[in-house]
């Protein structure tokens, strides 16, 4: 399982990398819509992985 401070790490990477795409080609591009997917996802683990310690 991952740890909760990688997983942090890597939401706030997210976080910038899709509001710098947003801003550049639009909140509904293909790419945009992707990270913030992804974002979710992690967003989902980092609760999950808190609940089980």
């Amino acid at each position: 399982m991952e740890s909760t401070e990688n997983i942090l790490s890597r939401i706030e990477f997210l976080r910038k990398k899709m509001t710098d795409v947003a801003l550049q080609k639009g909140f509904t591009d293909n790419e945009s819509v992707y990270i913030s997917q992804e974002l979710d996802r992690l967003l989902n683990l980092y609760e999950k992985v808190k609940q089980e310690k």
